[in-house]
């Protein structure tokens, strides 16, 4: 099953349970929300689960587009990714818990195909503020899914405080070559979690009390990168459709032999992509900032074996897929090409610039706050960057 017909299979399930398609899925979040990009699908929906009526009713799904800087380091392994989507559904004070988890086991077993035996769920198994979430270890008792019981890891919240509630979390077992399931998703890495159910019945304060919500909903978020990765009988998400492109071209287009650093490559300017798609351009600050700091990832990634490696080598294919994928207009290909060279050039400036500096100024191994703030202030030289260039990388990450 290709990615197309995931999202497809997804949408139509829903569809036919009375849930409405919420439309719009920028990287951008909503008015008032702090954070820098939507980091989830309930971001945009935020008031509507607190309390405040949806005006397409109480039953939505969605395909969100999300960014998330938090696991950035871990970008190059088989599952991290910077951008990624979410296939979402929400009861808006509807059905409940054991509803979502029966449909989510039908979808999974019925849609995606997922035999019965390589599932296995976690369970809340309470603490000592809430009890035991009995209603999802009951569905899944009649159900026949094997349950784990945990208490952190089955507890969602979006913050410190805030809405927050028991989940339920679905794995996959994806040991392969006939391996048979072993073990629990807690003693077993072989189990991929691929959905979780939230029961988002509270609101935390800021003194860690629970307040009861006075509308009960269910919130479930599944990673569709993750559950493709897992349909296609693959390893690592740069093996599936969605990557199928660049791991194609960029071999051979620079010459990344390595795999870690490949990844990196494919994901952040990937990811760059959408975000200027979003409208974004690279700055010192805040979205700009880690637009910038994508691409310059990349550009030290690439510099450090071959210094005449150039984004201007990119084919307009892989930015095509990428708008495409992410339903971003097509018409903004040169755009994005001109922005990223733009910032290039920047950056090899800024590189030349500091590495004079430094050489002049005869500065080297561990500087002081102050000889950062001059070469800042002075200089125009980023902490970061400075760093990167003692340490002969260029930049740090």
């Amino acid at each position: 099953m290709n990615t197309e017909q995931t999202v497809s299979t997804f949408l139509d399930f829903f569809r036919e349970r009375g849930h409405r398609p919420v439309t719009g899925s920028t990287l951008l979040p909503p008015p008032g929300d702090p954070v820098l990009f939507t980091t989830s699908g309930m971001h945009p929906l935020t008031p509507y689960l607190e309390g405040r009526p949806h005006p397409l009713g109480r039953r939505l799904l969605n395909v969100q587009r999300c960014l998330r800087t938090t696991d950035l380091d871990e970008v190059g392994d088989r599952t991290h990714l910077t951008v990624f989507e979410m296939l979402g559904s929400w009861s808006l004070g509807d059905y409940g818990g054991p509803q979502s988890l029966r449909w989510g086991y039908e979808l999974l077993r019925d849609g995606f195909g997922i035999p019965h035996d390589r599932l296995y769920v976690t369970v809340f198994g309470g603490d000592g503020q809430v009890g035991p979430d009995t209603g999802s270890l009951r569905t899944w008792e009649e159900l026949g899914v094997p349950v784990e019981l945990t208490r952190e890891d089955n507890w969602w919240s979006n913050g410190p405080t805030g809405p927050c509630g028991p989940d339920s979390e679905i794995f996959v077992w994806t040991g392969g070559d006939g391996t048979p399931p072993q073990g629990t998703p807690g003693s077993d890495p072989r189990w991929v979690e691929v959905w979780n159910h939230v029961m988002m019945r509270y609101r935390r304060h800021q003194d860690g009390s629970l307040e009861p919500l006075g509308q009960v909903n269910v919130d479930t978020g599944m990673g569709l990168e993750r559950l493709v990765t897992v349909l296609q009988g693959q390893r690592s998400v740069f093996g599936t459709d969605l990557f199928e492109p660049w791991m194609r071209i960029l071999p051979g287009l620079w010459g990344l032999a390595d795999e870690p650093s490949l990844r990196l490559v494919c994901d952040h300017l990937r990811s760059g992509v959408v975000v200027v798609g979003d409208g974004v351009l690279p700055s010192n600050t805040g979205r700009g900032y880690v637009l910038r700091r994508l691409i310059r990832r990349v550009l030290t990634t690439l510099w450090r074996e071959d210094p005449s490696r150039t984004l201007s080598d990119l084919p307009p294919e892989l930015l095509e897929h990428t708008l495409d994928r992410f339903r971003q207009p097509s018409d903004q290909v040169d755009r994005i090409r001109r922005v990223l060279l733009d910032e290039e050039r920047r950056f090899s400036s800024l590189l030349e610039r500091g590495r004079v500096v430094l050489g002049r100024l005869g500065l080297g191994g561990d500087l002081t706050e102050q000889e950062y703030r001059y070469l800042h202030d002075t200089h125009g030289l980023p902490r970061d960057l400075v760093t990167g260039l003692l340490s002969g990388t260029g930049l740090v990450p």
